[in-house]
């Protein structure tokens, strides 16, 4: 619903079809290709017609970009499939990349640490690795940084995993509560008094250690902020 506001506010034109169900990538990652087909049919033929598809996850964002072109030869909707992925877009990504926005309306005088997800990352480039020798980018700060009063602090580690992974917090369970104890603990650290992401897998797994723990942070999806929600 915050995307929803945010788009309203920036006078986009844009649907939400009601029949939309899962992009497929909890049954992609764990290999049940054969569930996960009948999904990209499904997505490809509700989202074919658009001019672009927005998506405040950076998980699904990535699914459907990078996975569905590879799952492909498996699908029924071959000769579409390219072009959706092609369209598709994170929210911070399409506000960057495509609008070219300058400026926001929202305001928010806290001190926010951004956490970069992994496919955010790595798969969809919104930032650079720590690992990469060369220009560093971060779409997600630039676009935060339009918003009044917003404080971003430096952190330590800024693209460390926060341990989620899907089927791995369930699997590999204390590695994952250990990765995600780790990152919270580094935005402590900097004074963070909201951690924010592109990706609400990633804030759902580090609100539950917090929570669980009772620590003096919060978490908050990216277009909450921007939208002034």
């Amino acid at each position: 619903m915050a995307t929803v506001k945010l788009l309203t506010q920036l006078n986009i034109d844009f649907e939400v079809p009601e029949t939309q169900t899962c992009c497929g990538q909890p049954m992609s990652n764990t290999g049940c290709v054969t569930e996960t087909i009948p999904l990209i049919d499904k997505f490809v033929s509700e989202f074919k017609d658009y001019d672009a598809i927005i998506c405040p996850s950076g998980s699904c964002t990535a699914m459907i970009k990078h996975q569905y072109p590879i799952l492909k030869a498996e699908s029924k909707n071959i000769k579409q499939i390219n072009e959706v992925a092609h369209k598709t877009y994170e929210l911070c990504e399409f506000l960057m990349d495509v609008l070219k926005i300058k400026n926001l309306t929202s305001v928010f005088p806290h001190k926010v640490g951004i956490h970069q997800s992994c496919h955010g990352l790595r798969e969809l480039k919104l930032g650079s690795p720590s690992e990469i020798m060369a220009k560093q980018i971060d779409k997600v700060a630039t676009i935060l940084s339009l918003v009044k009063d917003v404080d971003i602090r430096p952190l330590s580690r800024n693209d460390e995993c926060c341990g989620f992974g899907g089927l791995f917090s369930v699997l590999e369970s204390e590695t994952s509560c250990q990765m995600g104890r780790d990152r919270i603990k580094d935005h402590l650290e900097h004074e963070v008094e909201v951690i924010t992401s592109a990706d609400m897998s990633c804030l759902m797994h580090l609100e539950g250690l917090i929570n669980r723990n009772n620590q003096p942070i919060r978490v908050k999806h990216i277009a909450e902020i921007l939208a002034g929600v």
